[in-house]
């Protein structure tokens, strides 16, 4: 509801923490663009405000990079640094093993110091196939300059879907960075009203033509773009081209 103005939002989670907790919290965890909230980015000034709160009253800030990591966003290796922050820690998942079952955490000396204190268990934890396997991800990430990759064809991509909103009346946003971008489709551009059935059949038409795509948005109206980040400018118009023909035949 309150659009681009991160303050305000930032305003919100201080009267939470206020009004809804005694004082001290344990920790906050965000993504930097909600994945599958429908792709939306975080309002700019929101994060530092929320860090400062949140360690205020005690907590720890987490950032989860799961999906906006490793240069996905396209400017930067992390979604947190787009907001200039620097997390107390951060979780890694997914892209890290390109496939392979690993996630990984990242923290302070002092934060990660305190688990020689307990008892932590893990079956899986430490296989040296998947920690291999990590590595060459590492390497190829550098070697083949991914995060620039996905910064040339993200803006790419969002020039073309942009050139489509014009053309197809039921999209209602395109946004995102680099190769994490969301389509949002909407009954009406004024009321904003979700396009639920009609994304689905999109959805469903867009498969028949050879064009994998996510769903997401809190009414699954939300186009969720997450190619693997070595597609090429080709790739992205394959799949623009079939966007069009899908949202056409509605």
């Amino acid at each position: 509801p309150s659009g681009a103005d991160g303050a305000a939002y930032a305003r919100d989670l201080e009267q939470t923490i206020a009004c809804a907790t005694p004082g001290r919290v344990a920790a906050f965890v965000a993504e930097t663009v909600q994945g599958v909230g429908g792709t939306v980015e975080l309002a700019p000034g929101f994060l530092p405000a929320a860090y400062a709160a949140v360690r205020a009253a005690g907590g720890v800030c987490i950032a989860d990079e799961v999906q906006t990591g490793f240069g996905r966003t396209g400017t930067h290796a992390w979604g947190f640094q787009r907001h200039g922050v620097v997390p107390d820690i951060v979780t890694l998942a997914k892209g890290i093993g390109n496939g392979l079952p690993l996630a990984a955490v990242v923290t302070t000396r002092e934060i990660a110091s305190t688990l020689a204190q307990r008892l932590h268990f893990n079956t899986f934890g430490g296989n040296p196939v998947c920690a291999a396997g990590g590595r060459a991800v590492l390497r190829v990430l550098d070697e083949e300059r991914v995060q620039e990759r996905a910064r040339d064809v993200g803006e790419h991509l969002l020039r073309r879907l942009d050139q489509l909103k014009r053309r197809h009346d039921v999209i209602g946003d395109v946004r995102g960075a680099g190769l994490m971008l969301g389509v949002e489709l909407v009954k009406d551009r004024g009321t904003k009203e979700p396009a639920k059935a009609e994304c689905a059949r999109a959805h469903e038409r867009a498969r028949e033509l050879g064009l994998l795509l996510g769903k997401g948005g809190m009414h699954g109206n939300v186009f969720r773009i997450k190619p693997p980040m070595c597609i090429s400018r080709e790739d992205a118009d394959f799949l623009v081209d079939v966007l069009d023909q899908s949202l056409g035949e509605l």
